[in-house]
């Protein structure tokens, strides 16, 4: 082949290449542009204005959102350094400024909505430090980018829909709608279908607006907790001694049993009666016997409404109570562990399952079977069957 016969094969094959690699990106953006109509022929339907839809003609799918929605984090914190992260010196300060600076605001909500000032000052402070993190997504364009493809469609294109509403009722403005990745939105981070049903106006003013009002999104957040079944006067829990025969399969929160059941068990709790005031009470272990075990109520199960995460929910129980001097925890957590990354649980489900222990598949996730199979691996061998799969554990099934 000569030189100039060479050249044009290699110039063919570069734009071959080139002509493939945008052949992908050309049909995204069709996806784009076609998903962006079918929402702007829904939001007309129910009644949006024009000059809002115009909005949607200007945006692009957002990278970053792509990125975030896509990630597989390979390691999870365990609750300890989550709470760590959350409960710290400079939030109790600031959350303690704010109790103080808005005492009559809250005075006004707890008989409002009978949500202590403690957890909702907490929720502020763990949801945005205090509005110090609100997000600086485009709102309408991270649920775009969410909604046009992927496993979270469906949740961006309703939430789209819903956050045009909420241009439309003008309680913000399109220059001030900015959110999480996610599209939480505000001070409080309600997602936009949250705010359609639960957002309230804690001004007076007629405008329900979480993104520069604090007091809005406090009463917002204290409207939605009574709402989800808020009990007032009952405090969402605390932390516990169990005896070290306790029967970890049942320290479950979707497990609530009467105090007395626990009590019966050896379940005890120090400067504190457990009385059948508390209602069902589940028991709540998140490292094993090797670190604090607390008594749960209906309102820690009312959080979890708020955030499902556990971890999240105690942080925000915790902190409402260290903002009035309650101590740390008296049980000290288990620093020197991590939890087994994805691969290292695999290995000891195949381990576990090699020993005569069903685990179930053997899909690196440490879910209920493999707990139970971890369990009845550390009953028979003596150890504190509380179901707690360490780095260690998996030494031990290795050798």
């Amino acid at each position: 082949m000569g030189l100039r016969a060479f050249a044009i094969a290699v110039l063919v094959l570069i734009i071959g290449v080139a002509f493939q690699a945008a052949v992908p990106v050309m049909a995204n953006e069709r996806a784009f542009k076609a998903f962006i109509q079918e929402i702007k022929q829904a939001a007309q339907k129910d009644g949006i204005d024009t000059k809002h839809l115009k909005a949607l003609d200007a945006l692009i799918p957002d990278p970053e959102v792509q990125r975030l929605a896509a990630r597989q984090p390979e390691y999870v914190k365990p609750i300890w350094a989550y709470l760590t992260h959350m409960v710290t010196q400079e939030r109790l300060s600031l959350g303690r400024d704010q109790l103080k600076s808005r005492d009559a605001f809250l005075d006004g909500l707890e008989k409002k909505y009978g949500v202590p000032r403690g957890i909702l000052i907490a929720i502020w402070g763990v949801e945005t430090n205090y509005g110090g993190n609100k997000g600086s997504f485009s709102v309408l364009r991270s649920l775009a980018t969410l909604g046009y493809e992927g496993k979270r469609a469906d949740f961006g294109r309703q939430q789209l829909l819903y956050a045009l509403r909420i241009l439309q009722s003008g309680d913000v403005a399109l220059k001030d709608f900015k959110g999480s990745w996610a599209g939480a939105m505000g001070h409080t981070q309600f997602i936009p279908t949250t705010y359609a049903d639960y957002a309230a106006d804690g001004t007076g003013d007629g405008i329900k607006d979480i993104w520069t009002e604090p007091r809005d999104a406090l009463a917002s957040a204290a409207y939605y907790l009574k709402r989800m079944g808020w009990q007032r006067g009952l405090v969402w829990g605390f932390e516990v001694a169990v005896p070290d025969d306790f029967d970890f399969a049942e320290a479950r929160i979707k497990n609530p049993k009467p105090v007395a059941y626990w009590a019966d068990k050896g379940v005890r709790a120090t400067g504190r009666e457990l009385d059948e005031t508390l209602g069902e009470v589940s028991i709540f272990a998140p490292a094993g016997l090797r670190g604090p075990v607390f008594m749960l109520t209906k309102n820690f199960r009312v959080l979890l409404r708020y955030n499902t995460a556990p971890a999240y929910a105690l942080a925000v129980g915790h902190l409402s109570q260290r903002f009035f001097g309650a101590a740390p925890f008296n049980r000290a957590w288990p620093n020197a562990d991590r939890p087994l990354l994805p691969d290292e649980i695999a290995e000891l489900q195949r381990r576990l399952r090699k020993a005569g222990y069903d685990t179930g598949d053997i899909d690196g996730v440490l879910g209920r079977q493999t707990i139970a199979a971890v369990r009845r691996y550390q009953d028979d061998r003596g150890l504190a069957a509380d179901g707690f799969a360490t780095p260690g554990l998996l030494e031990v099934l290795s050798r």
